[in-house]
């Protein structure tokens, strides 16, 4: 066969695109699949479809990064809360600010509609907090720097054990179902806690939560706390699945630092450890971050092949969706709760030294650890 008709060939294999009109009334899954085939619409489409059809399954650990201000933003309660109750989150990599802002509302702050283009001068006058168009009232600041310090210095000041990130975030989440059970189920925080999910954070100093840690320590109140313990906990929940012959997924919400944290699990299991493991499995990305500037935000998973961090064999399970994760998630959320089953959750911070202790033994017998 001549090469110009094998290629013709190929080509008419190729399935086409059969749009439909959207129609009055359908479901959002329903306009996701009659009508985005192409460009960034057809990569988010095959996210929706990836992670509905294949990485909620029974045998997948889905850990989440979230970076960017998605929760005043009111992703958290819109499309985080709803995918961690159906079980499809088993453990989340955020930054600490997230984290920060989902307290606000158990205090009796809200995020309110601002504008963009206010004058930031008058704002500070006022005592307003601008989050691009969102507003958000300064007292809310300072009553939610109290609330942590208080929290956290009854759990945590004068206890000889170390913490990780994950202790102290489900510190916070188990005192807002205390004090304010009726809004447990609008914040990250309380519902992680229900649901056993373990919440880390990859830049602990850098939010106000670390910044309380801090104070604490000039009350002479410190924090026994050590963020190495988070970099095992996370790395012992993709061990674990991985060494039962599950499956490991990531679902990136942004870039940035929770990004390689998340991603750096492999890395720690196979260069640093030296077990035998091969990367993650499934790869999803939503971010704004282009890939030729050399930043991690905007790094493909062909990038990650290289370090580890995604299984070579694993690409064609790999989808970046570019856009704004505020736009994209009540999609993705809602096609992923009609397209697939709950699963039930995983508990992982119920099992997090269980699993640790794992990782360590098998680093000691089976690593490259030198007595």
């Amino acid at each position: 066969m001549k090469k110009e008709e094998k290629g013709h060939k190929h080509f008419r294999c190729r399935q086409p695109l059969k749009p439909k009109g959207i129609k009055k009334g359908m479901k959002v899954d329903d306009v996701i699949e009659s009508a985005m085939f192409s460009f960034n619409a057809g990569a988010f489409r095959k996210a929706c479809e990836l992670f509905a059809g294949h990485v909620v399954s029974e045998n997948v650990r889905v850990g989440v990064s979230l970076a960017g201000a998605l929760v005043p933003a009111g992703i958290g309660r819109s499309c985080l809360i709803p995918l961690m109750k159906a079980g499809m989150v088993d453990w989340i990599v955020s930054t600490g600010a997230n984290l920060y802002h989902d307290l606000h509302l158990i205090l009796g702050y809200d995020f309110c509609r601002g504008h963009a283009d206010a004058d930031d001068t008058q704002l500070r006058e006022k005592g307003i907090i601008r989050i691009h168009d969102i507003f958000l009232d300064y007292d809310a600041l300072l009553d939610t720097d109290s609330f942590i310090r208080k929290t956290i210095s009854n759990y945590f000041s004068g206890k000889g054990e170390p913490c990780s990130s994950a202790d102290i975030h489900a510190a916070l989440g188990k005192e807002i179902i205390r004090i304010k059970p009726s809004l447990k189920n609008e914040s990250v925080l309380a519902v992680a806690y229900e649901c056993g999910i373990p919440v880390h954070t990859s830049s602990p100093a850098d939010s106000s939560i670390g910044m309380n840690i801090a104070a604490l320590m000039l009350e002479e109140k410190p924090v026994p706390f050590d963020t190495h313990k988070d970099v095992n906990e996370v790395t012992s929940y993709v061990y674990d699945i991985k060494k039962r012959g599950g499956e490991s997924a990531v679902l990136l919400l942004g870039g940035g630092s929770p990004k390689n944290f998340v991603l750096q699990t492999e890395p720690h299991i196979q260069e640093v450890l030296g077990l035998p493991e091969s990367g993650h499995d499934f790869f999803i990305q939503f971010t704004d971050a282009r890939p030729d500037t050399g930043g991690l935000s905007g790094a493909t998973p062909s990038e990650a092949v290289s370090w580890g961090k995604i299984d070579p064999n694993a690409l064609s399970k790999t989808i970046v969706s570019y856009g704004d994760c505020s736009l994209m998630l009540p999609f993705f959320v809602s096609y992923a709760l009609n397209r697939s089953k709950p699963r039930p959750n995983s508990r992982l911070f119920e099992k997090k030294e269980k699993l640790v202790k794992q990782l360590k033994d098998d680093y000691r017998k089976k690593g490259s650890y030198k007595k």
